[in-house]
């Protein structure tokens, strides 16, 4: 019996089962045969275990280090992306910057054009009001004194109301007519008592005044409506004619007849 156990020492048999007749499948298993004389058909097995957790170790470390390698990519390219966004942030604040220095630029070119524009309209104005004013023959006369949009001269010879209205006439002009109390006050800064257009004219309209039916009026029809009369002096009588000024800055009467200077206007 020993004999035949030694005979088959280190002797594989293969063994079949489960064969089939008509050609089917057929599971085939290993029998090593050990020193001992027991069949272990996991041997085979055991070993490739073995060796698999040899190998573990291994590819452990073969993940981990794809795993750092993973996470170094991953922080290289956070990195990448935060230094692009901080340089796409900064050329875009550049080019605001820039943007808002043309623009300011540009604001004051404009501001300075503007200005500019204004001044040259006003130059053109003024022309413009000029060459109306010597069209129309209206240009200041040499010697003349201008106020608003009229000119003023003072005669310093005598002469009659009518005389005086008359040497205006040839000048273009009439004697002053003060409507305002701006024009009374530049008037009266000529001095001394001269001829007005004003004259007292008889009327059939009734006695406003205990004066015969004479009323006020000025050289070209118009109605008298600002007064500057001095105390005693408001009542037209007639025959006589206005004077501007006296000492206080305010309008007497004269009989027509007697000569003093005049103030023409135009």
């Amino acid at each position: 019996m020993s004999t035949e156990i030694q005979s088959v020492e280190d002797f594989r048999v293969k063994y079949s089962r489960g064969s089939q007749e008509d050609g089917g499948v057929r599971e085939q298993s290993e029998v090593e045969v050990l020193d001992d004389g027991e069949q272990h058909p996991d041997v085979g097995l055991q070993e490739a275990d073995v060796h698999t957790e040899k190998k573990l170790p291994a590819v452990r470390r073969s993940w981990f280090r794809a795993f750092e390698v993973n996470l170094g990519v991953l922080y290289l390219l956070i990195v990448v992306g935060i230094m692009t966004r901080y340089a796409l942030n900064k050329s875009e604040n550049n080019k605001l910057h820039f943007k808002h220095n043309k623009l300011n630029h540009s604001y004051n070119e404009l501001q300075t054009e503007h200005q500019e524009t204004k001044r040259l309209n006003s130059q053109l104005q003024e022309e413009v009001k000029k060459l109306k004013e010597k069209i129309e023959g209206k240009w200041c006369p040499e010697e003349w004194t201008r106020f608003g949009s009229k000119f003023y001269f003072k005669y310093t010879e005598s002469k009659t109301w009518s005389e005086s209205q008359n040497h205006c006439k040839t000048r273009g002009a009439d004697l002053v007519m003060i409507k305002s109390k701006e024009e009374q006050e530049f008037v009266s800064k000529f001095g001394g008592e001269s001829w007005i257009g004003l004259e007292a004219t008889w009327t059939s309209e009734g006695y406003e005044w205990l004066s015969g039916g004479s009323k006020w009026k000025w050289v070209d029809g118009s109605a008298l409506t600002e007064r500057f009369w001095a105390p005693g002096h408001e009542n037209p009588r007639s025959g006589y004619r206005g004077v501007c000024c006296d000492g206080d800055g305010r309008w007497t009467q004269s009989y027509y007849s007697n000569s003093k200077t005049f103030i023409c206007e135009r």
